[in-house]
């Protein structure tokens, strides 16, 4: 059969592709590998919390202390340093590896790396909850507790400096492959996705606005406060995450009946 071609993208359920042979199991969800990465980054999380409450009181209350530009800048330098070097290089890796022809690729194939999606989407959710909870709400005792002095505070430094562009790092990573990986999208692009992995970028701008107004002339830390307003981009984003699944799954409907058809048609 002759590919179809609809709104610039191939319809993979009447691409000529090779049927899966009639004994080749069903793909599986790939819990094991994301329950090790959520363990990994959990413990990550966990540990970087630790270092905050040990030493957030005792040497991360004054910026221009010495002990703060041992404990806390070269910790900010290392993992801006780090998250860079990551993204830099894995964007390109993902890019150079991706196939050549994707719409070649099986059903079943295509099927297997929708559940890889959805498996680390249910992953990053666990994650999510961990990053809110022990960055986030820290950072907001954190502000009504201590006076602030400039930019750079212990829980900034884990907030906006780590969790947030380690974020970004992961969704970006996450759209280049879905992009590369997945015939659906391998022609256009999911806005849902895009807006998702916009999300800590957008956020930027009020993230300077907010620490230049705190450090010179506003020092109230309500959350309802006009300069914090901005933020709120950031979790409307994070909405958009159902009409990204809405899509996987629209797609994998139709790849399980292809799937199945295919079995029949094989016996």
């Amino acid at each position: 059969m002759s590919a179809v071609i609809e709104g610039g993208r191939v319809r993979q359920d009447e691409r000529h592709v090779a049927p899966a042979p009639a004994d080749q199991p069903a793909p599986k969800v790939p819990w094991l590998w994301v329950a090790l990465l959520v363990t990994i980054a959990t413990a990550v999380f966990g540990i970087y919390r630790w270092y905050q409450q040990e030493y957030s009181f005792t040497v991360g209350l004054d910026y221009f202390e010495d002990e703060f530009q041992v404990y806390w800048m070269r910790l900010f330098y290392i993992q801006m340093v780090v998250i860079g070097v990551i993204g830099a290089a894995i964007v390109p890796i993902l890019w150079f590896t991706r196939d050549k022809n994707v719409a070649a690729i099986t059903p079943h194939e295509e099927l297997r790396r929708y559940y890889w999606v959805l498996s680390v989407l249910a992953g990053a959710s666990i994650l999510a909850v961990f990053a809110f909870g022990l960055f986030v709400e820290a950072d907001a005792a954190w502000h009504q507790t201590t006076i602030r002095d400039t930019d750079f505070t212990p829980t900034h430094i884990g907030l906006f400096y780590f969790a947030i562009p380690a974020a970004l790092v992961g969704l970006v990573f996450g759209f280049v492959w879905v992009h590369t990986r997945l015939p659906d999208f391998a022609n256009r692009i999911s806005v849902p996705l895009a807006l998702m992995a916009a999300g800590p970028i957008l956020i930027m701008p009020n993230l300077g606005l907010n620490e230049w107004g705190h450090t010179f002339f506003y020092a109230e830390e309500l959350f309802a406060a006009p300069i914090h307003w901005g933020f709120v981009v950031l979790g409307w984003a994070l909405f958009c995450i159902g009409g990204f699944v809405t899509q996987c799954l629209n797609r994998m409907r139709k790849l399980t009946a292809i799937s199945d058809e295919e079995r029949i048609a094989a016996y």
